[in-house]
C-alpha cells in the first residue's frame, strides 16, 4: 500500500528547513539585484487559475519585453498567438498569477508573484508595439 502524505508537519520532516538563499531572496518588491535578470530574460511561463482550473502558459520575446514599470509592478505584452485566452480568462476569474522567469545557459530562475489585471488602453498598448504590431492586450502585474 503506498504510504501518501497528508500532512504539513510529516512533510517537514521529510524535507527538512529549507536552503537559505532560497528563503533569504524572498522580497515583496523588485529587488535591485533581480533587475537585470528581468530585463536580461526572453522568456517567462504565466501560471493562472480559474474555473476550468490551472494554466501555465509561454511568454517570450526579445530580452526586456517584460517592462519594470515600478519596484511591485511589471507590465507584459500578449503578443498575438493562437487566440486560446484561457490565461487571461483565469485572471479574469482569479486575478493570482506567478512568473517564472528563465534566461537560457543561466542555471538560476526568477519567481514572481502577485496579481495580474488586463490592460488594452491604446496610450498602454502604443508602447509595447513591435514590428508596428499591437499586443492584443497588456497584462500588468503588481505586488
Amino acid at each position: 500500500m503506498d504510504k501518501i502524505v497528508t500532512d504539513i508537519t510529516e512533510l517537514e520532516q521529510i524535507y527538512g528547513k529549507p536552503v537559505g538563499a532560497s528563503v533569504f531572496k524572498e522580497t515583496d518588491h523588485i529587488h535591485p539585484a533581480y533587475r537585470p535578470f528581468i530585463e536580461a530574460a526572453p522568456f517567462a511561463m504565466l501560471a493562472t487559475s480559474g474555473e476550468d482550473g490551472l494554466d501555465a502558459s509561454p511568454r517570450g520575446d526579445q530580452p526586456g519585453f517584460i517592462h519594470i514599470e515600478d519596484k511591485k509592478t511589471l507590465i507584459l505584452p500578449d503578443r498575438r498567438g493562437n487566440n486560446r485566452i484561457d490565461r487571461l480568462r483565469n485572471i479574469l476569474h482569479d486575478n493570482r498569477v506567478a512568473l517564472l522567469l528563465l534566461i537560457p545557459g543561466i542555471g538560476e530562475t526568477l519567481r514572481i508573484n502577485g496579481r495580474a489585471e488586463i490592460l488594452v488602453t491604446p496610450s498602454i498598448l502604443e508602447r509595447f508595439a513591435h514590428r508596428n504590431i499591437l499586443p492584443q492586450s497588456v497584462l500588468r502585474n503588481y505586488g
